[in-house]
């Protein structure tokens, strides 16, 4: 199951102004929490990521042998455990195909679970979660 976890990227909105979020996020199979500012940054920090971890390949990408990765350990941190202020996402990107992804994403908050079959898809997603969290307070 920790494998699995490998696959997960936590995203932890603080705000989300003007339909803006800022908050950090944590690609989990590179152990790094970094902010993020805007979405655009958001998307692009989290393919380069991907990209850096080789997984999930990227469809069009010319696929060759690596260099065996070690596994993380069981008690190593994984990501910020701190929740997102606004609302908090594990985002589960399992296939890169046609220049987008596809997956699934957990809000933590609401306690519900939704496939997407692309970045539009996620992008509509994470701002409908958002929007509730913001009536709610």
């Amino acid at each position: 199951m920790k494998g699995e976890m490998n696959r997960v990227i936590m995203v932890y909105v603080d705000s989300y102004t003007d339909e803006v979020p800022q908050g950090r996020f944590c690609v989990a199979a590179c152990n790094e929490i970094q902010t993020f500012q805007s979405l655009t940054q958001l998307l692009k920090k989290i393919n380069e990521g991907l990209d850096k971890a080789n997984f999930p390949q990227a469809f069009e990408a010319i696929r060759k042998f690596q260099a065996p990765r070690q596994p993380l350990a069981e008690d190593d941190d994984l990501c910020d455990t701190r929740p997102g202020a606004a609302a908090t996402f594990a985002i589960r990107i399992l296939f890169r195909q046609n220049a987008s992804w596809q997956g699934s994403i957990r809000w933590m908050e609401g306690a519900q679970e939704e496939s997407f079959r692309s970045v539009l898809e996620l992008i509509m997603l994470m701002d409908n979660a958002l929007s509730y969290s913001g009536d709610r307070k």
